[in-house]
């Protein structure tokens, strides 16, 4: 589990800085960073782990990189396959990891917080990686499979008129959704999230209906069912792998 949550939390952390920070480099170098820390603090120092928090740190480097070509080349199949294509080899391997210890270990040891004391440093660093990735990950996720299914193009809308810019607020709304999908999931109440989900397309329905034009309410609506089916699979994703 413990080189799955190094993933997560590279390709979170990255996703993260880039939305509060665009600099060129910049994300995914502090992703790879993040990666390497990490493994050193959750005690991951055999050959293996090391070996593995190397390649993990240079696939959090590349995907910095595609995520930026993929939007600014409208290429969006290549992040998304690189997504797919590490988690499937990093859950294919990762029974070959060393169980995380070491001074993160002995932190959620001590530590006052009933919650975290109870917790293996696995089982943790597992969560906080599923987390980071409900945050701006799930929001490149979603604009990613938005693009490359068409739902969204340059070409078919001008600056003013594109649906996220129509309904507003999925920005924050996704995250803010995505994680208290997780939480409730987390916490085993799967019915009360169910509940949120339901919440959000009654809220948006409305809105989606005020638009005159039909064929606006079509494109809108396409726009609100894949991008939120999506945002739901993100949160429904991290669930699986902590599990």
């Amino acid at each position: 589990m413990a080189w799955i949550a190094l993933l997560l939390i590279g390709f979170g952390v990255t996703d993260l800085v880039h939305s509060a920070r665009h600099r060129p480099l910049l994300p995914e170098c502090v992703g790879a960073v993040a990666v390497i820390v990490v493994a050193l603090v959750a005690g991951l120092t055999g050959w293996r782990d090391i070996l593995a928090a190397i390649v993990i740190a240079v696939l959090t480097l590349a995907w910095g990189q595609c995520v930026t070509r993929g939007f600014g080349r409208n290429r969006p199949a290549l992040p998304l396959a690189l997504l797919a294509v590490s988690l499937v080899a990093v859950i294919a391997w990762s029974p070959l990891a060393h169980d995380a210890g070491g001074p993160l270990q002995r932190w959620l040891d001590d530590t006052p917080l009933p919650l975290l004391r109870d917790l293996a440093a696995d089982h943790f660093l597992l969560v906080l990686g599923a987390t980071l990735m409900q945050m701006s990950t799930g929001n490149v996720l979603v604009r990613l499979v938005l693009s490359a299914t068409h739902t969204i193009s340059p070409m078919r809308y001008d600056a003013l008129s594109e649906p996220e810019r129509e309904l507003k607020g999925g920005r924050l709304l996704g995250p803010m959704e995505r994680l208290v999908i997780f939480g409730l999931g987390l916490a085993g109440h799967l019915t009360a999230a169910s509940v949120v989900i339901a919440a959000k397309g009654l809220l948006r329905f409305p809105e989606l209906q005020s638009r005159r034009d039909q064929e606006r309410i079509h494109l809108l609506t396409e726009y609100f069912l894949v991008g939120s089916f999506v945002s739901w699979l993100v949160a429904l994703g991290g669930l699986l792998l902590v599990a």
